[in-house]
Order: structure tokens, then C-alpha cells, then sequence
């Protein structure tokens, strides 16, 4: 539950005022969500207790503390103590390492029974949400959101002296650079800036916030040098995501993102990459093989928090690659791996559904076959753009992008290259620079993917034929389909006697 419109304090208030006696605030800054709790608890007359497992119980906002013991199960007992005359707020910090035992589980749920009668509430504040299944439905869930626009720059403008150093353009730049962080990651991340510069820059706001988020492992932010003029061909698709993008100020509809199909090693990454700095947008690379985890629903906890770090950091482009590799095993039901990929093919295809966020995804896939079909509906994407082979003309401006960035003589004569992929044009360039040999020479270390895979090319190909829209020219991808060769007839069998 997020109404996406109310603080946090307005919404426990709410649910307060409504007789919920249990709820879950999910949030990875445990200290705000107790301020601003504190805060509507001072503001309405309730009382405010806080239990965590270094601190034990203590009373908030004044008092003595009722029990200082770090018990759990005692904590959640000492509600029964409380004298009736006014309505108590039981905050259990990080509690989620404790649902699983029988006994608090029991405790918990008696409590609970017990709060609409006399007002008492018990509010689990933790990263995650972990319900066993006879508490999923005594519980209400909330999300602390992350701080937004205004929020980060307060931050910022309570840490600097001189306010109108920085023009709103430059406050703007800084507020997306800090955007999804917490809020004690902005402010570090503000003072850093400050201590290495004098001043805030958005260049180590950016630099640390990937760093964070590298720490993870599932989410990667990278920032391009270069925008299309790196990329040979595919003016079809460029001309498509950069029109879709640039022209959202001007109009009401949300623009999704594309699904890239297409054989290995004709620029569907580096599209997604180039297409951050063309639109000036931050990439970030999801990895969805680091989102399995070894306990029941990590795998899909992990996924719901790299995409509300991607909904915070918005407007960005979120970059999937080779998404089949990962959830294929969702076209079969995830027999074979418990029903994780399946679960978390729904989870993403909840988020491509109903999120409201600027963000564009970008997917990438080398067999579509191995996902199921709903994946590629209407309305999840704006496009499935097929990439194949590199045309006559796509070769050319490829050749010259990679013989100007290695330094290489154009006049020299050119491989045979008709199987050749963008990747292996710049393999060639490379190899030729850093053998010091002729482009023809460095051409004999490359096996182009057109041989080794060429079945697979084809089937591809075959698939796409009408299904797709062309990376290289407007409309509809058409391939002329090898003609079926006639079965032979079957030899007729004689009945004859054999002279032997």
C-alpha cells in the first residue's frame, strides 16, 4: 500500500485512526521513519515506544524507558502492561529476523487480536517484508519512499552557505544526481562534494552514487561518453527511442521502451548505452543473474528493490540484457527451478504494467522463442526492433567509425565482410592496430557469428519476418525465407523377383 500522495505520518495516522493494530512500514532508513512517527505521535497524543535488539525498549520523545531489556518477546508483552487511557505505537525495528519462531509469531498474533480493543498498534519497521502466513493478513504494508526533488535539495541547502552560488538549472542537475539515494546517503554524498570541491558537483554525486549501487550487485549506473554518432546504422531504431523520448515534455502519453532482438554482436548494448548520453538520461544495467538468492522469495525481494531504486532515480533508461538467459525457465512454469524464474517473470511484468515512473526500459534478447508470449504484449513495450546482419550501406559508416577511432588508414584494402557483425568490424580494427598488421591480416583471427551460428541466424530471422519493426529501415522487418526443397519421392518397391 502507497498511496504515492500522503507522507508517511499521514497514512499511519490514517490507518490508526481506522483500528489497524498491525503495521509494516518497509524502508531502508529505520531512523527517519521513527522521526517522522514521532512526530505524529507529539502532534495526536499517542504514545510512542521503541524496540530494537541493541537498544531494547525505550519510550520516545520523553519519559522513562519502560523495559530496557532486549527481549523480543518481552517487548511485545509489555504492551499488555500499558495502562488504557491513551493510544500506543509499539515501533519494532528490523523485527523481520524474528516472524519466523512459533512462540513471537503467536505473541505477535494475540497482541494484534487485542489493539482494536484497547489502541495499541505495533508498527514493524524493517528493509524487507517477511510475513509467515498467519500473520500476512493481520498486517497492512507501507513503503517509506526515498526523498524526492524538494527533499534532496534541503538536504543539500542545509549543508552549504551561500544558497545562490547555484542557479536553479544547477540545483536541478544535482537533484537528479542524488535521486534514489537515502537520505543519509545524499547528505554523505553532498558533504563529500564539499570537503574534495568547495562546492557541490553533480560529477561526485554521480561517482558515489554508483558506487553504492555497484555495492549491491543487481543494479549498475553507467554514463556514456558518446551518443549515436559511436554507433554505425540502426537509424530506424534511433530515430524512433530519440523522437519517443525527447517528445514526452510535449505530450501526455508515457513512452515504455523497445525489446532488441537480434543476432549477438550487432550493437544492442551499445544502443542502450549511447541512448542514455543522446537523451541525457543515467543507464542502469540490471543484472538479473544476481537477483536469485539462496532463501524462499529473495530472488524476487531483490527484483521489487532494484526496480523501486530504478522508479526513485527516474528519468532514466533501465537496461536489461539477454533477459531470456535468466527467465526462460518461466515459459515452462519454473519446474525446474522451484518457480523463481516464474515468479519473477510476474514480478517484472507487474512493474512493465503499472508503474508510473519516467522510465524507459530497454530489453535485450537473443532467442524470444524461450520467453513466454505475454511477455512481448502490447503496452509493456512501445516496440520489438529486430537487429540483423549489418547492411552494405550499415558496414560502411561501421568501417569508418572504427577506422577513424583506431587511426587506421581508410585506403587499404578491406576484408571480405559479408557475414560480418558491427563487433567484429571493430574486432578487426582493433586487432589490426594492435598487431600492426593490414586490416585483410587481422581478418584471419575473426570467425564471424554468421558461420558458427548461422542456423540459429536463420531461425531467427524466420521468426521475426513480419512479427518485428526494423532496426535499419522504417516499418515491418521483412527477410526473403529460404524456398522448402521438395521431398524426394520415395522409391517404389518392386515386386518383381530378384534375378538373385
Amino acid at each position: 500500500m502507497n498511496t504515492g500522495t500522503h507522507s508517511l505520518s499521514d497514512e499511519i495516522w490514517e490507518l490508526v485512526r481506522a483500528g489497524f493494530s498491525g503495521i509494516w512500514i518497509e524502508t531502508h532508513e529505520p531512523s527517519e521513519a521513527i522521526l517522522e512517527l514521532s512526530a505524529m505521535s507529539a502532534e495526536h497524543d499517542l504514545r510512542l515506544l521503541a524496540w530494537n535488539l541493541d537498544s531494547g525498549l525505550r519510550c520516545v520523545g520523553g519519559g522513562q524507558p519502560e523495559d530496557s531489556q532486549a527481549d523480543p518477546m518481552a517487548a511485545i508483552r509489555s504492551l499488555a502492561t500499558l495502562p488504557d487511557e491513551q493510544s500506543t505505537l509499539l515501533v519494532l525495528e528490523n523485527f523481520h529476523y524474528f516472524v519466523d519462531s512459533p512462540e513471537i509469531c503467536q505473541a505477535l498474533l494475540t497482541q494484534l487480536q487485542l489493539g482494536k480493543q484497547f489502541g495499541r498498534h505495533l508498527v514493524i519497521v524493517s528493509p524487507t517484508v517477511r510475513l509467515p502466513a498467519v500473520l500476512e493478513r493481520q498486517f497492512v504494508v507501507l513503503q517509506h519512499a526515498l526523498p524526492v526533488g524538494g527533499q534532496l535539495w534541503d538536504i543539500a541547502e542545509s549543508l552549504i552557505e551561500d544558497v545562490e552560488l547555484y542557479p536553479e538549472s544547477q540545483r536541478q542537475a544535482l537533484r537528479e544526481a542524488a535521486a534514489g539515494m537515502t537520505r543519509l546517503e545524499a547528505e554523505s554524498a553532498f558533504s563529500l562534494s564539499l570537503v574534495r570541491h568547495s562546492r557541490l558537483t553533480t560529477e561526485e554525486v554521480w561517482q558515489l552514487k554508483s558506487a553504492w549501487l555497484r555495492k549491491s550487485g543487481m543494479l549498475q549506473l553507467h554514463q556514456s561518453q558518446h551518443g549515436f554518432e559511436s554507433l554505425g546504422g540502426l537509424e530506424s531504431l534511433k530515430q524512433f527511442c530519440r523522437h519517443s523520448l525527447r517528445r514526452q515534455s510535449a505530450t501526455l502519453a508515457r513512452p515504455r521502451g523497445v525489446v532488441l532482438l537480434g543476432v549477438p554482436g550487432t550493437g544492442k548494448s551499445a544502443f542502450a548505452k549511447s541512448l542514455g548520453k543522446e537523451v541525457d538520461r543515467p543507464v542502469m544495467m540490471l543484472d538479473v543473474g544476481q537477483l536469485m538468492g539462496s532463501l524462499v522469495g529473495q530472488s524476487e525481494a531483490n527484483l521489487r528493490d532494484a526496480l523501486k531504486t530504478a522508479d526513485a532515480m527516474a528519468p532514466s533508461i533501465l537496461f536489461i540484457d539477454e533477459v531470456e538467459k535468466a527467465l526462460s525457465g518461466a515459459a515452462s512454469g519454473g519446474r525446474g527451478d522451484s518457480g523463481v524464474s516464474s515468479r519473477l517473470f510476474g514480478t517484472l511484468l507487474t512493474w512493465l504494467n503499472d508503474h508510473q515512473s519516467d522510465v524507459y526500459t530497454i530489453v535485450t534478447c537473443n532467442d524470444i522463442q524461450r520467453l513466454p508470449p505475454e511477455f512481448s504484449r502490447a503496452e509493456r513495450f512501445d516496440g520489438i526492433f529486430f537487429l540483423d546482419l549489418p547492411g552494405r550501406e550499415e558496414k560502411e559508416a561501421i568501417w569508418e567509425l572504427y577506422l577513424s577511432e583506431y587511426e587506421i588508414d581508410p585506403s587499404q584494402a578491406r576484408p571480405e565482410d559479408e557475414q560480418w557483425t558491427g563487433a567484429e568490424i571493430k574486432a578487426c580494427c582493433r586487432l589490426s592496430s594492435l598487431l600492426s598488421v593490414p586490416l585483410v591480416d587481422a581478418a584471419q583471427y575473426i570467425v564471424p557469428v554468421g558461420v558458427t551460428a548461422s542456423e540459429d541466424i536463420q531461425r531467427l530471422r524466420s521468426w521475426a519476418n513480419g512479427r518485428c519493426l526494423d532496426a535499419c529501415q522504417p516499418g515491418i522487418f521483412r527477410t526473403a525465407l529460404p524456398t522448402t526443397t521438395a521431398k524426394r519421392p520415395r522409391r517404389g518397391i518392386s515386386l518383381r523377383p530378384s534375378d538373385n
